[in-house]
């Protein structure tokens, strides 16, 4: 299996940002967002293993790892500790036979399997839906990816996702239009009203945010028009400079 990282740190993204978390970062991506902060190769030749939580002590295994090594190395961290594994990559969903053999490995964990994914690739969704507890899923707009839309990908897998515990998070910028914050919880109010909405505005270089705090609160009330549960929440991770 191609592995780009494993660590203990926080999590620095959405609902449940500050938790403590493993986190278990597969190589490769379907997209290729402009802001994308973790563009890992498709293929890394090796894989880093922070030994100690925050030190940036970094041990370097061969690619690939084998699932007996990967277990080794996510149980050197006391899991009883931890919020959480985070499947996260690149696109953790590009590799659903790879997730159904290892996640039986990784129990031990306070809340269990944290899928954070792109949310374009529903029927993978489908195919691991059962061993994943919580469901961190982007909608990605097209004024700050620089992709085409997605709108009918995330309809779907938002459809699959319902079955476990989601949340919707949307990285915005300068460029971001209202009529695309308003199309995005449109599309997530017919999922359901409840699903929680982060509004994560881009971070670029040194940590500076790239949207003014006037657009954000605009974001925020468009889509407060349509969902119950919509919040304003930064990258915290670069803040306190964790991994």
């Amino acid at each position: 299996m191609k592995i780009s990282e494993i660590f203990s740190s926080t999590q620095g993204e959405g609902l449940y940002a500050g938790c403590r978390q493993v986190f278990l970062r597969l190589a490769g991506c379907n997209l290729q967002c402009a802001y994308c902060d973790t563009p890992p190769p498709a293929a890394p030749e090796r894989c880093r293993v922070e030994r100690t939580p925050g030190q940036r002590d970094f041990a370097l295994y061969e690619n690939p790892l084998s699932e007996e090594t990967t277990f080794r190395i996510v149980r050197s961290f006391d899991l009883s500790l931890h919020h959480s594994v985070s499947l996260t990559g690149g696109e953790p969903l590009l590799h659903p036979d790879l997730i159904r053999r290892l996640v039986p490995l990784l129990q031990g964990t306070r809340r269990g399997i944290y899928l954070e994914t792109n949310g374009t690739l529903p029927e993978q969704l489908a195919q691991v839906i059962d061993l994943v507890d919580i469901i961190a899923m982007d909608i990605k707009l097209p004024s700050v990816t620089g992709l085409s839309s997605r709108w009918e990908e995330h309809r779907r897998f938002l459809g699959v996702a319902c079955e476990k515990e989601v949340f919707v998070k949307i990285v915005v910028g300068s460029e971001t239009t209202d009529g695309e914050m308003e199309k995005a919880a449109r599309l997530i109010q017919t999922a359901g009203a409840g699903i929680p909405l982060v509004i994560q505005p881009v971070t670029k270089a040194g940590g500076r945010i790239g949207v003014s705090p006037e657009r954000l609160l605009i974001f925020q009330r468009i889509a407060l028009e349509k969902l119950v549960d919509v919040r304003v929440i930064p990258q915290t991770h670069k803040a306190t400079g964790q991994l």
